[in-house]
């Protein structure tokens, strides 16, 4: 297997607020985030980092995607460090979170196309791409509609398809089907296994056991933002499904806490 992506050592600390210490119940000024994660992914495979909320899991992928810096250690995905040329990580990855908002005001048919043109996309590349994305996802009824005006399923779906613009290698989702439908989830998934066939190596957060066995090649359990283990599902799951493995390794990490 080629590996595409080599997380060493990566860490990050957050300093709390007096409001955040009383929702951590805590009286410590600090909350280390993620602790000395370390793994690899490889091309073509979907990679997920499975925990609980809290555990570090969208921490680690913003880190990836270079939206913030590791306090130490490196990650270099495609032969780019996220660190020393984030630029150059830029260009090879798609990156959708829940959180990402669209402008009201603008149409799915113009976003898109500004987003192209960030992405250094060619007209004619772009029309095409459009044109295919569009279809796929049900998107091309909806073109001069603006995004006030869009369903939530839509904007999500939306969301993907921008996040795609330049057909980067590596895509990274943070929580792919949070606060969707039933059916616009399915689509989600249904396309991230499309674009693993296409040879395209897939990076997701995820706290859904069922999404896991679905979908994932590999998967690491991160707890309080260290990496407890990493490999294969059957590696990781020792004979066991994926939920009664993770409360089994919680358990063991927790001291029993549940």
């Amino acid at each position: 297997m080629e590996e595409i992506l080599k997380v060493e050592g990566l860490s990050k600390t957050f300093a709390l607020s007096r409001k955040q210490q009383k929702i951590e119940r805590t009286q410590a000024k600090k909350k280390v985030a993620v602790d000395d994660l370390t793994f690899s992914a490889y091309r073509g495979e979907i990679f997920g980092l499975l925990g609980p909320n809290g555990a570090g899991k969208t921490t680690t992928l913003r880190m990836l995607s270079t939206l913030i810096k590791p306090d130490s250690g490196d990650a270099v995905l495609d032969g780019c460090s996220v660190v020393r040329e984030p630029e150059g990580v830029r260009t090879k990855i798609g990156f959708l979170t829940s959180e990402l908002k669209l402008e009201d005001f603008f149409t799915p048919n113009y976003l898109f196309d500004f987003f192209s043109e960030l992405h250094g996309v060619d007209p004619q590349t772009c029309k095409e791409r459009k044109q295919r994305m569009f279809e796929r996802f049900g998107i091309d009824k909806f073109a001069e509609v603006k995004v006030a005006n869009l369903s939530t399923g839509m904007k999500q779906k939306l969301s993907l398809v921008i996040s795609l613009v330049h057909d980067p290698e590596v895509i990274i989702f943070d929580e792919p089907t949070n606060g969707l439908d039933v059916l616009t989830a399915r689509t989600v998934t249904d396309y991230l296994q499309e674009l693993r066939a296409e040879g395209k190596t897939i990076i997701l957060s995820t706290h859904i056991f069922s999404l896991v066995e679905r979908l994932c090649d590999r998967v690491g359990i991160i707890i309080d933002g260290r990496l407890i283990t990493c490999g294969s599902l059957d590696e990781v799951c020792n004979g066991m499904n994926i939920e009664d493995r993770f409360f089994e390794i919680y358990k063991e990490v927790k001291g029993g806490e549940e």
